[in-house]
């Protein structure tokens, strides 16, 4: 059976998943990692039994290697990408897709020019719970979809992450950093944004740590950490969406709700693969629907393992550069409308990503 050869740069917290599913993936093979800190590669690679623990510069230069996963912090995300790129590697980068709109676009347009595929996180969408939800949706369970609710509120990352102030620096918050996972999975059931607006403020303009080890330290916040949006989708539905690191007691909202004109569907948690998904109809309690598809476990790659099948089918893979740089932009999109009181047109669009067949197996 063929496979494409990975490397992963950047050894940091998020990285273990993706060593962990990797090699579960059929079509993919880990054989290589990367960190500036060469020891903690090292560690890594011993740790997941990975072949290689490179520099940066060593791993680019390994021709094996096809697909780069790009791991590092969000700032490094677009000068990864773009190097990556220019290697001639296919690149996949974790959540978001850059820092800023132009270099997203530059991603986008640079892997274009070369042929190669450019994607990235989230890949929630790909499992089993949304899966599952937008084969309702297609099916007509609901009918046209009209409406969506969205909620993310927590009391931020400083009381669990090892080293949580990159969160409130440029590029941080909780639009760009759980944004996306909303965003990409309101886009994958309801198709491309029109057009946004929203409300964005910092709350608390200094954080303490409470986790360790930096426990005591002070966060300055530099990036809203409560924003609030209006969506107008080219289908016409309209959605509001919370995303907040404020709220500082748990909530009962639903993360997700899509309202059509012939029922209410509840999404499954979005940084999430599985359920539950809830249904419910005009007159009738809410029913529980089993999955439809498979991959409802923590299944962070398949993004990955999507884009090797693509490498070698010659199909266009979902989690593709184009969907995450729309995401990018609305995200954008929300801040801009706050800072300047207007509605903000989207310049991008994007096709929703293709559904993925009950039962394949990536």
């Amino acid at each position: 059976m063929s496979k494409v050869k990975v490397g992963i740069i950047g050894c940091g917290n998020i990285s273990g998943i993706y060593m962990q599913n990797i090699p579960k993936f059929k079509h993919l093979e880990l054989v290589a990692c990367a960190d500036l800190d060469v020891d903690r590669a090292k560690a890594k690679a011993a740790e997941y039994g990975i072949g290689h623990a490179y520099t940066v510069d060593e791993l680019l230069a390994d021709p094996e290697i096809q697909i780069v996963i790009n791991l590092t912090l969000p700032a490094a995300h677009a000068e990864v990408c773009l190097k990556v790129l220019e290697a001639g590697k296919h690149v996949y980068v974790e959540k978001p897709l850059a820092v800023t709109r132009e270099d997203g676009l530059e991603i986008v347009e640079l892997a274009r020019s070369k042929g190669l595929m450019a994607g990235g996180a989230p890949d929630t969408f790909l499992g089993g719970g949304i899966q599952t939800c937008i084969q309702l949706i297609a099916e007509g369970a609901i009918g046209t979809p009209v409406a969506a609710t969205a909620f993310m509120m927590c009391g931020g990352h400083e009381s669990w992450h090892p080293a949580p102030e990159f969160y409130y620096e440029l590029g941080g918050g909780p639009m760009y950093d759980m944004g996306p996972y909303y965003l990409t999975a309101l886009v994958a059931m309801l198709g491309p944004i029109q057009r946004v607006t929203g409300s964005a403020r910092i709350s608390f303009p200094e954080r303490t740590i409470t986790s360790q080890p930096k426990a005591g330290s002070k966060i300055q916040v530099h990036t809203p950490t409560h924003v609030t949006g209006v969506i107008d989708f080219e289908s016409g539905a309209i959605a509001t969406l919370i995303t907040s690191f404020d709220v500082k007691a748990a909530t009962d909202l639903p993360n997700i709700e899509i309202y059509g004109s012939a029922g209410t569907l509840r999404v499954p948690d979005p940084n999430s693969f599985g359920g539950p998904v809830l249904l419910k109809r005009p007159g009738a309690d809410w029913e529980e629907i089993a999955l439809t598809h498979g991959y409802a476990l923590n299944n962070r790659g398949i993004g990955v393992a999507d884009m090797g099948h693509s490498i070698l089918t010659g199909t266009p893979h979902r989690a593709s550069s184009e969907l995450a740089y729309h995401v990018l932009e609305a995200m954008h999109g929300f801040h801009e409308a706050s800072s300047e009181g207007r509605h903000y047109v989207m310049c991008s669009t994007c096709g929703k990503p293709a559904p993925l067949a009950a039962g394949a197996v990536l």
